[in-house]
Protein backbone atom coordinates (compact mmCIF):
# COMPACT_ATOMS: atom_id res chain seq x y z
CA UNK A 1 0.00 0.00 0.00
CA UNK A 2 1.93 3.12 -1.02
CA UNK A 3 2.28 5.92 2.15
CA UNK A 4 -0.95 8.47 0.74
CA UNK A 5 -3.10 5.83 0.79
CA UNK A 6 -2.66 4.72 4.52
CA UNK A 7 -2.01 8.61 5.85
CA UNK A 8 -5.15 9.38 3.90
CA UNK A 9 -7.06 6.04 5.68
CA UNK A 10 -5.60 6.82 8.69
CA UNK A 11 -7.06 10.32 8.43
CA UNK A 12 -10.25 9.70 7.55
CA UNK A 13 -10.88 7.32 10.24
CA UNK A 14 -8.93 9.56 12.86
CA UNK A 15 -12.11 10.59 14.35
CA UNK A 16 -13.51 6.60 15.03
CA UNK A 17 -10.25 5.62 15.99
CA UNK A 18 -10.17 8.18 18.99
CA UNK A 19 -13.32 7.45 20.19
CA UNK A 20 -12.74 3.49 20.30
CA UNK A 21 -9.44 4.77 22.63
CA UNK A 22 -11.63 7.10 24.49
CA UNK A 23 -13.96 3.86 25.57
CA UNK A 24 -10.50 2.22 27.09
CA UNK A 25 -8.53 4.76 28.55
CA UNK A 26 -10.09 7.68 30.32
CA UNK A 27 -8.22 10.71 29.81
CA UNK A 28 -8.38 12.41 25.89
CA UNK A 29 -4.68 13.04 25.68
CA UNK A 30 -3.75 8.79 26.62
CA UNK A 31 -5.92 8.31 23.99
CA UNK A 32 -4.77 10.46 21.34
CA UNK A 33 -0.99 9.23 22.07
CA UNK A 34 -2.02 5.89 22.06
CA UNK A 35 -3.95 6.64 18.15
CA UNK A 36 -0.19 8.17 17.53
CA UNK A 37 1.58 4.89 18.49
CA UNK A 38 -0.74 2.72 16.86
CA UNK A 39 -0.40 4.62 13.68
CA UNK A 40 3.86 4.83 14.52
CA UNK A 41 3.95 0.97 14.81
CA UNK A 42 2.07 0.10 11.81
CA UNK A 43 4.24 2.40 9.32
CA UNK A 44 7.03 0.22 9.47
CA UNK A 45 4.76 -2.25 8.17
CA UNK A 46 2.69 -0.33 5.66
CA UNK A 47 4.47 -2.08 2.16
CA UNK A 48 2.64 -5.30 3.19
CA UNK A 49 -0.88 -3.78 4.18
CA UNK A 50 -2.81 -4.76 0.86
CA UNK A 51 -5.98 -2.31 1.12
CA UNK A 52 -7.76 0.48 3.25
CA UNK A 53 -10.04 -2.36 4.79
CA UNK A 54 -6.77 -4.04 5.90
CA UNK A 55 -5.38 -0.77 7.11
CA UNK A 56 -8.49 0.22 9.62
CA UNK A 57 -8.67 -3.68 10.70
CA UNK A 58 -4.86 -3.46 11.94
CA UNK A 59 -5.01 0.20 13.50
CA UNK A 60 -8.09 -1.15 15.43
CA UNK A 61 -6.66 -4.42 16.97
CA UNK A 62 -3.24 -2.47 17.28
CA UNK A 63 -4.92 0.91 18.86
CA UNK A 64 -6.96 -1.77 21.12
CA UNK A 65 -3.79 -3.54 22.68
CA UNK A 66 -2.01 -0.20 22.85
CA UNK A 67 -4.65 1.13 25.07
CA UNK A 68 -4.97 -2.19 27.22
CA UNK A 69 -1.20 -2.13 27.82
CA UNK A 70 -1.26 1.06 29.29
CA UNK A 71 -3.90 0.66 31.26
CA UNK A 72 -2.22 -2.50 32.82
CA UNK A 73 1.04 -0.03 33.11
CA UNK A 74 -0.83 1.97 35.39
CA UNK A 75 -2.43 -0.52 37.44
CA UNK A 76 0.90 -1.60 38.06
CA UNK A 77 2.72 1.44 39.67
CA UNK A 78 3.22 0.49 43.53
CA UNK A 79 3.81 2.57 46.70
CA UNK A 80 6.41 1.56 48.55
CA UNK A 81 4.40 1.76 52.46
CA UNK A 82 6.19 1.42 55.54
CA UNK A 83 5.04 -2.04 57.19
CA UNK A 84 6.07 -0.89 60.62
CA UNK A 85 4.06 2.27 60.70
CA UNK A 86 0.88 0.51 59.06
CA UNK A 87 1.25 -2.65 61.49
CA UNK A 88 -0.85 -2.67 64.75
CA UNK A 89 0.63 -2.97 67.96
CA UNK A 90 -0.12 -6.42 69.88
CA UNK A 91 -1.40 -4.67 72.33
CA UNK A 92 -4.43 -2.48 70.38
CA UNK A 93 -4.74 -5.89 67.65
CA UNK A 94 -5.69 -8.01 71.28
CA UNK A 95 -8.11 -4.47 72.46
CA UNK A 96 -9.35 -4.92 69.03
CA UNK A 97 -10.42 -8.72 69.20
CA UNK A 98 -11.55 -8.45 71.98
CA UNK A 99 -13.75 -5.90 71.23
CA UNK A 100 -15.48 -7.73 68.34
CA UNK A 101 -16.00 -10.57 70.45
CA UNK A 102 -17.91 -8.83 73.24
CA UNK A 103 -19.57 -6.90 70.37
CA UNK A 104 -20.37 -10.50 68.62
CA UNK A 105 -21.22 -12.08 72.40
CA UNK A 106 -23.47 -9.14 73.19
CA UNK A 107 -25.47 -9.49 69.86
CA UNK A 108 -25.78 -13.65 70.31
CA UNK A 109 -27.17 -12.87 73.40
CA UNK A 110 -29.51 -9.95 72.98
CA UNK A 111 -30.65 -10.22 69.19
CA UNK A 112 -31.05 -14.27 68.60
CA UNK A 113 -33.46 -16.68 69.70
CA UNK A 114 -32.69 -19.55 72.66
CA UNK A 115 -32.44 -22.45 69.78
CA UNK A 116 -29.78 -20.03 67.64
CA UNK A 117 -28.17 -19.77 70.81
CA UNK A 118 -27.43 -23.22 71.98
CA UNK A 119 -26.97 -24.41 68.04
CA UNK A 120 -24.34 -21.11 67.63
CA UNK A 121 -22.66 -22.11 71.22
CA UNK A 122 -22.66 -26.15 70.62
CA UNK A 123 -21.01 -25.66 66.86
CA UNK A 124 -18.69 -22.60 67.68
CA UNK A 125 -17.74 -23.07 71.37
CA UNK A 126 -18.05 -26.88 71.71
CA UNK A 127 -16.76 -28.04 68.04
CA UNK A 128 -20.05 -30.31 67.93
CA UNK A 129 -21.24 -31.77 64.76
CA UNK A 130 -24.37 -31.05 62.64
CA UNK A 131 -25.34 -34.72 63.61
CA UNK A 132 -24.37 -34.67 67.33
CA UNK A 133 -26.22 -30.93 67.79
CA UNK A 134 -29.39 -32.28 65.84
CA UNK A 135 -29.16 -35.71 68.22
CA UNK A 136 -28.55 -34.10 71.51
CA UNK A 137 -31.45 -31.06 70.74
CA UNK A 138 -33.64 -34.20 69.14
CA UNK A 139 -34.15 -32.45 66.09
CA UNK A 140 -33.49 -33.10 62.45
CA UNK A 141 -30.47 -31.58 60.98
CA UNK A 142 -32.20 -29.77 58.61
CA UNK A 143 -33.34 -27.44 61.09
CA UNK A 144 -30.14 -27.19 63.04
CA UNK A 145 -28.39 -25.96 59.35
CA UNK A 146 -31.46 -23.30 59.18
CA UNK A 147 -31.16 -21.97 62.82
CA UNK A 148 -27.44 -21.82 62.39
CA UNK A 149 -27.42 -20.09 59.11
CA UNK A 150 -30.18 -17.76 60.19
CA UNK A 151 -28.74 -17.01 63.56
CA UNK A 152 -25.14 -16.11 61.66
CA UNK A 153 -26.69 -14.21 59.02
CA UNK A 154 -28.75 -12.38 61.90
CA UNK A 155 -25.36 -11.57 63.82
CA UNK A 156 -23.74 -10.73 60.26
CA UNK A 157 -26.46 -7.91 59.69
CA UNK A 158 -26.65 -6.67 63.58
CA UNK A 159 -22.72 -6.36 63.57
CA UNK A 160 -22.07 -4.70 59.70
CA UNK A 161 -25.53 -2.23 61.18
CA UNK A 162 -23.26 -1.23 64.44
CA UNK A 163 -19.84 -0.85 62.85
CA UNK A 164 -22.06 1.53 59.68
CA UNK A 165 -23.43 2.91 63.14
CA UNK A 166 -20.28 4.52 64.30
CA UNK A 167 -19.11 5.73 61.20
Amino acid sequence: MSEKVLISTFTAMRRKFLRMAMHILPNEDDAADALQDAFCRLWPRRERIESNAEAEALTATTLKNICIDNLRKKKITTTQIDEEHDRPDEEEQTQSIEEQYNRVKAIIDSRLTPQQKEIIELKDYHDLTIEEIAARMGTSETAVRMHLSRGRKKIRECYRKEVQDER
